[in-house]
């Protein structure tokens, strides 16, 4: 006998009224069982049906299938690879959201790219592999997911590139934090195609209001009585001026898209553009046409990233003050291309050479949005700086087939740089030298270098600070910043951020070295650190602050925050066994980027050789307990291939040593 079972209270409270989901269909006729199928007929030879894999026929049938002209069929095929998200409907309005702006218009994009292959008779193909938020997934666990998911982005690209394989180019479409050097190490690892990038440009800052870097602190500044709950409000809803392109600050993703161009992967002037403007569009048709110039030529990705555009790249970066975490995706990018990976001590010999000369958000010393690095010249501008300066691997090609020496003669005397500048002027009263600041001129208003290396008995594999990003105020007039204080030690990210909110027994004070433990890869994946980065920042009491933490940064964070400490406190790093009261010195030369973090002594005086030696490594130390599977695989993974310092990738080869000599360690089982 089935008894019935006693009536859920969850059922009964919260579901809608009952569904019938075994109505019959209201016109059963109107369900059709077979269909006459495409008219025509494959324009087929007998060269091709003997030649031609049961796929490639089949492919054919495929294309007809879903509507395409039948005599067109045999046209180049070119791929249009993008990370669009969400579902906009014809207006523009959103019938499914996306992630974040930076996915939501580059369907735009591949609609532009699609209509100019179609123009010269090839056959457009088009493909997603969306991206998550770092801004949207800052303070939770979806952090874990975040760089983990760069690596297996690039998988996920190259399989769909490779499964086109009459494919004659590929043009790929990204604009944000992991999406875009995603898409990146796809292009790169797939090098005998002609490969084009296009960057997905940037959203316009609100007329009024806060930035989107600033508005991510609300939070804490509420929490701390510094903004009341209508300032909060206000200023978290108006923040994106527009709906798509990545955010108005030089973090990862825009970045990245500089990056990209200083590449040489990009049509010029493409990194920062508004998106949805019709000056974005169209470079995605310069970006078709190049393709098909590259396909005519014989041109492929790997003639265009050599050990010169890497150079060019980190050269660039420098330049700008960009994101320390292009620190982990450039040797990405270069492992996929087969280059040899840039070490650490190759950026800090870059930025010992080159005076950051952009004054661009987050940094300072005015802090425009991206959108006035566009317009005031882009990459080309600080590239023809740098030549100027006898730094710029100028003969490097890019994928127009223009040396950066070619395309800077005619960059410079060009109607669309003279149209921008002015327009920069025009509209927002801004001069363009201002922001891309001549470097002699930048040099004296003491713009310094972007990235210093600190080491220490607390780093001896090393770290990274965004020097230039620490507030000029608590720098000392020899350009040094130095800092001695008592450590708090955490080792989550939560815990940190309610004591900087106020919320526990000891709130953060000022003066204090905040020690954030177990957040690198092998503790949760290596998250993004802003919650707090931000709250220093913008905190009035925040710059007096300093953090140390085996996490990373995102790239608008900003303040004394050295990350990357390396081996990380689950490797056996130093920073594990410091404690709560222990006295930290912190010093940062931002003029020869030279640093150092030193554990000096315990708060009752037992020197620091003492407490490294003897020391346990905290007590509460762990990997974190939700730290999914996956994440906990690719921690692994990237360990044996070179780790935070290597660009987290996978080194087959190594691994599959790596294992083969686990397998014989055990008996081979």
């Amino acid at each position: 006998m089935i008894r019935p079972l006693p009536p859920d209270p969850f059922i009964t409270t919260f579901l809608l009224p009952a569904m019938d989901f075994f109505a019959a269909p209201p016109d059963p006729e109107s369900l059709l069982t077979s269909a006459k199928g495409p008219r025509g007929q494959l324009p087929l030879t007998d060269e091709i049906l003997r030649d031609w894999s049961s796929g490639d026929l089949f492919g054919l049938t495929q294309s007809v299938g879903m509507g395409f002209d039948p005599r067109r069929v045999l046209g180049d095929q070119y791929l249009i690879l993008s990370t669009q998200g969400g579902l906009r409907g014809e207006d523009g309005s959103p019938l499914a959201l996306g992630y974040h702006t930076g996915h939501w218009e580059i369907g735009l994009l591949v609609r532009a790219a699609a209509e100019q292959i179609t123009a010269f008779d090839g056959v457009p193909f088009s493909a997603y592999c969306s991206d998550p938020c770092d801004g949207r997934s800052q303070g939770t666990r979806g952090m874990f997911d975040s760089l983990p998911y760069r690596n297996d982005a690039a998988i996920v690209m190259r399989r769909l590139i490779r499964s086109l394989p009459r494919r004659k180019a590929v043009i790929g479409i990204a604009t944000c934090d992991k999406g875009l050097p995603a898409m990146m190490m796809a292009l790169a690892g797939t090098g005998g195609t002609a490969n084009v990038l296009v960057p997905g440009g940037v959203t316009l800052p609100p007329t009024v209001g806060e930035d989107a870097g600033k508005v991510q602190s609300i939070g804490v500044r509420y929490t701390r009585g510094e903004m009341s709950l209508e300032e909060a409000s206000l200023e978290g809803c108006r923040a994106c001026g527009t709906p798509g392109g990545g955010c108005q600050f030089l973090g990862t993703a825009a970045t990245s898209q500089v990056v990209a161009e200083a590449l040489g992967m990009t049509v010029p002037h493409a990194a920062l553009a508004p998106s949805g403007q019709p000056i974005w569009t169209q470079l995605a048709r310069n970006s078709a046409d190049v393709a098909r110039q590259m396909v005519a030529t014989g041109v492929t990705m790997q003639d265009i990233l050599t050990e010169d555009s890497l150079y060019n790249a980190m050269l660039i970066h420098a330049a700008v003050g960009g994101s320390t975490n292009l620190l982990l995706h450039i040797p990405a990018i270069a492992a996929a291309a087969g280059l040899p990976r840039p070490t650490a001590q190759t950026f800090r010999q870059i930025n010992q050479q080159v005076p950051r000369f952009v004054d661009c958000l987050p940094n300072g010393p005015v802090g425009h949005p991206t959108v006035r690095l566009f317009l005031a010249g882009g990459v080309p501008e600080v590239a023809w700086h740098l030549r100027e300066l006898g730094l710029l691997k100028s003969n490097a090609r890019t994928v127009t087939g223009m040396t950066w020496d070619e395309l800077l003669d005619q960059w410079y005397v060009s109607d669309r740089r003279s149209a921008c500048r002015e327009r920069l002027q025009q509209a927002d009263g801004v001069d363009p030298d201002e922001v891309i600041v001549p470097p002699a001129t930048a040099r004296q208003r003491g713009m310094t270098s972007t990235v210093c290396f600190p080491s220490g008995n607390l780093c001896p594999e090393g770290s990274v600070i965004k020097a230039t990003s620490i507030d000029p105020s608590v720098i000392d007039e020899d350009d040094v910043y130095r800092k001695r204080g008592q450590a708090r030690v955490f080792v989550s990210e939560r815990d940190a951020i309610a004591a900087i909110k106020g919320q526990t027994d000891s709130p953060i004070h000022p003066g204090e070295i905040i020690v954030l433990i177990g957040r690198g890869p092998l503790g949760c994946g290596m998250e993004e650190t802003y919650q707090i980065t931000s709250a220093l920042k913008y905190l009035s009491f925040g710059k007096e602050i300093a953090l140390l933490t085996d996490a990373r940064f995102s790239g608008v964070s900003t303040g004394a925050c050295i990350g990357h400490i390396g081996p990380e406190a689950l490797a056996g790093g130093p920073i594990a066994k410091v404690r709560d009261g222990d006295w930290i010195e912190i010093s940062v030369d931002r003029r020869t980027l030279d640093g150092q973090v030193d554990l000096i002594e315990s708060s009752d005086g037992q020197p620091a050789e003492t407490l490294l030696r003897d020391r346990t490594p905290h007590p509460d130390l762990a990997v974190e307990a939700e730290m999914p599977e996956d994440t906990r695989l690719w921690a692994a993974l990237q360990r044996v291939g070179g780790g935070t310092w290597g660009g987290c990738v996978y080194d087959v080869d190594e691994i599959i040593a790596t294992l083969e000599a686990g397998i014989k360690a055990r008996g081979g089982l």
